[in-house]
Formats: structure tokens, sequence, C-alpha cells
């Protein structure tokens, strides 16, 4: 096993694999109640009942995705990185597809397994991990720069600490709230453990955070250990079902559109991560088409469980910030996703005053990748700039890396450099146009 994941020529051992993967883990449980709830269009009221798909069934086909596809990256691609449902995906899935359009969920899912599979395909012909490796290297520290701000921004919201303003957007949140209070004592702890130099300092952080809020009664004490594990039936296999009719202008518009955020969020969290854990050698991510099989295949199967697109976490980058670095911290997160099923009352302790301070910090850890950008040449700076700063003020990853893709090609062409730009970026150039066109 050690032979298998390198750990020697990484620098890791089992111990810190471990407390990566529990810490990658512990970082994303939030999706196994939100995705539920988000899918059910639980917040949504008098709605028809075949509207909602079934919350508990969500529930373990979440879990059970997690856990294949987390597997298979860590299996396949040799990569510490987890994946589960994507937020975002789910929503534009229940509020634009099912609530918007009028679209049955079954169908949905059917548009999801479709844009898998289309997927798989893409990666199996090597376009997708030609596309990566395309991407020119001050674009890929932007990437990685904007997701961290952007998960960072993401961990205040969820904190308290940052609260919507109607007069100027956002603005500073109640500080005397108990949540809030909370979530700050996190990241005070976590600062601490991460100067002091300790192996695991955001994982320790995660546990004294949600212990102290039990003890000050902001976090429920579990009353329940084991709980029976959701069944499936009421969502198995119901992509299948609806097949033929994703085969609509409607539907194919939603299934672009699944592949589009899907695509580079999935590409920018693979970059981010793997340049965070030193495993891109010359500014190409080693085993790229592995990674994205993984994730394609991930998607396939998260569509027949009954849940919307899965995707590569971004959290991830907690467990590789506790020490990770190999695939077995992915294997480790994947068998805690199955454990989750029948252990689910204690998650409910993972609260996002726990989880905040995870994400504040590991954003503080990835936007050390501006260090590396060349802010000196303007036609560089402008379409970098544009890709950290949209992430977070337009809360979307893949809109970020849109509107900073569009802007390279120009600045360089005016700058003279326009042989330096790879073919596949012009072609990705009027892709993005098209996007902001039609389906922005």
């Amino acid at each position: 096993m050690k032979k298998y994941f390198q750990f020697e020529e990484l620098g890791t051992n089992y111990k810190r694999e471990f407390i990566a993967g529990l810490t990658t883990f512990l970082s994303m449980a939030y999706i196994l109640f939100v995705n539920p709830n988000v899918l059910s269009l639980a917040d949504i009221p008098d709605l028809p009942p075949e509207m909602r798909m079934d919350g508990n069934a969500v529930f373990a086909a979440t879990a059970i995705a997690a856990a294949i596809g987390s597997l298979l990256m860590g299996l396949i691609a040799k990569y510490p990185i987890a994946l589960a449902p994507g937020m975002g995906l789910n929503a534009f899935f229940a509020y634009s597809v099912v609530l918007g359009m009028q679209v049955p969920w079954q169908t949905a899912l059917s548009g999801v397994l479709v844009s898998g599979l289309i997927f798989i395909l893409l990666t199996l012909t090597g376009v997708r991990e030609k596309i990566i490796n395309s991407i020119p290297a001050e674009l890929k520290f932007a990437v990685g720069a904007g997701i961290g701000l952007f998960i960072t921004f993401i961990g205040l919201v969820n904190a308290g600490i940052i609260v919507n303003n109607d007069a100027t957007l956002v603005g500073i949140g109640d500080l005397t709230n108990g949540n809030t209070l909370l979530a700050i004592f996190g990241i005070v702890i976590t600062v601490i453990f991460m100067v002091r130099g300790i192996k695991g300092g955001i994982f320790y952080g995660l546990v004294i955070t949600a212990i102290v809020g039990m003890i000050v009664g902001l976090v429920n004490v579990p009353t329940q250990v084991v709980g029976a594990v959701p069944s499936l039936a009421p969502t198995f296999g119901q992509a299948f079902l609806n097949l033929g009719d994703v085969f609509t202008i409607q539907m194919i518009t939603v299934v672009l559109t699944f592949l589009f955020v899907d695509f580079f969020d999935t590409a920018g969290t693979l970059v981010a991560v793997a340049n965070q854990a030193g495993l891109m050698k010359d500014n190409k991510l080693p085993r790229a088409g592995k990674a994205l099989f993984a994730d394609s295949a991930a998607t396939v199967a998260g569509s027949v469980l009954g849940t919307s697109t899965t995707t590569s976490y971004i959290e991830s980058s907690a467990g590789v910030a506790a020490g990770g670095r190999t695939g077995f911290a992915s294997i480790v997160t994947a068998g805690l996703f199955l454990l989750a099923l029948f252990f689910s009352p204690l998650l409910g302790v993972i609260t996002s005053a726990v989880t905040a301070p995870a994400l504040i910090i590991v954003g503080v850890l990835m936007v050390s990748s501006l260090g590396e950008i060349d802010w000196k040449k303007f036609e560089i700076a402008v379409p970098a700039f544009l890709t950290v700063v949209t992430m977070p003020l337009t809360y979307s990853i893949a809109t970020g890396i849109a509107i900073g893709f569009i802007f390279y090609p120009i600045t360089m062409i005016v700058k003279g450099r326009a042989k330096e730009i790879h073919p596949i970026m012009y072609g990705l150039f009027i892709i993005f146009l098209l996007y902001f066109i039609f389906l922005a």
C-alpha cells in the first residue's frame, strides 16, 4: 500500500493521510444535509408531491455517490481529492430546471446521466486533459487563488461574520451572536495551531470548536449514535426512465449547462488542490486523465443513485493542508461517507460555525499562488485579476474562469504575443463568449 501510493517519495504516512481524509470529510460533510434539502425543494411551500425528490433517498444517494467518487479518485488517480454532489449544480438542478422550467426531476436526473456519459467520452479521447494542460500557468495560479477567496467568502458567510446588506450588498454581521463567536473562536484556535506548525492543525481546530460548541450549548450533543440507513428505492434508476425526453432544445441547454459548470469547476479544483499539494509537474497535472475519468464516472453513478452532478470538492484542500498527499486520504474520506449512512446522528455536531474556520484558513493557504503571477506584465495581470476577483463576487467559480479566459487572448493579442496562445485557448474564448450570450 505504501509503495502504491508512494508514501516515502511524497513524505507522508498512514496517520497523516488518515487525518487528511478525516479533515476533508468533516469539511464537506455538510453536503449530506444540504443536498437533500435543496433537491427536495424543502424551502418551497405548497408544491405538488411529485415535484419533490425524497429527502431520505437523496441523503443515501449523496453519501454513496460521494463514497464511489472519492474511492475512484483515490485508487485510480491517487489524488487526495474527494468528490460529492456539487453545490451550485444542485441548486441549478432544483430551482432552475425542476422549479423554473417545470421539468420532472426524473428527467433532470436523465440530463445529469447524459452529461456524465459525455464527460467520460471526452475524457477517454483525451480532450479534457489536453484542455487543462493548454491553460497557461498564470491563469492556473489565478484560478487557485480565486477559489481560495471564494471558499473564504463562503466560510465568512457561514460563520455569520459577513451578512447581506441591502445598502452595500454585504456588511459585517452580529459579532455578539453565539454561533458567530464560536466560529471566531475556531478561527483563532486554528490559526494558533497553524502558526505553531502543528500537523493536522485544521482538523484539531474543527474538533476543539465542535467540543466547545457542545459545552456552551451551541452544538447539539448527539442523543443517538446509530440510525437506520434510508432506502434508495424512491430515486434509484429513475435517470433511465426519461432518457428520451433529454433530446429536446430545452433539455439540451440543461445538459450543456451541467457540462460547462462541472467541466470548469472540476478543472479549477483539480489544478488548485494539486498545486497546493505540490503535485503539479512542469505546469501539467500528472494522471489528469485518470482524475477526470473518476470525476465523470462519479457523475454517472450519482445520477443512477438519485442525485445531481457529483464533482471534485475544493474542500479537499483542507485535507491537503492537514498533510494529505496521496489517494489514500480520499479512500479514508470514501469510507467515512459510507459510515455516515449508519452514524448520521453524529454529523449534527458539524455545523456551519464548526466548518467555517477550516474554509477561511484554507483560503489563506490557497491565495499564496498569487505570488507566482507576474503582476508587472499588464497583459497577464488583467485576466489573472479578473479571474480572482469575479469568483467570490459572482459566487461562481465557473464565471470567474470564463471572464479570465475571455480577457487573456485579448490582452495577449494586443501586446503582440498571439503566437504564445495555445489554439485551444482561442476555442475556449469563443465557447465562453457563447456561454455568456446564450446560457448565462
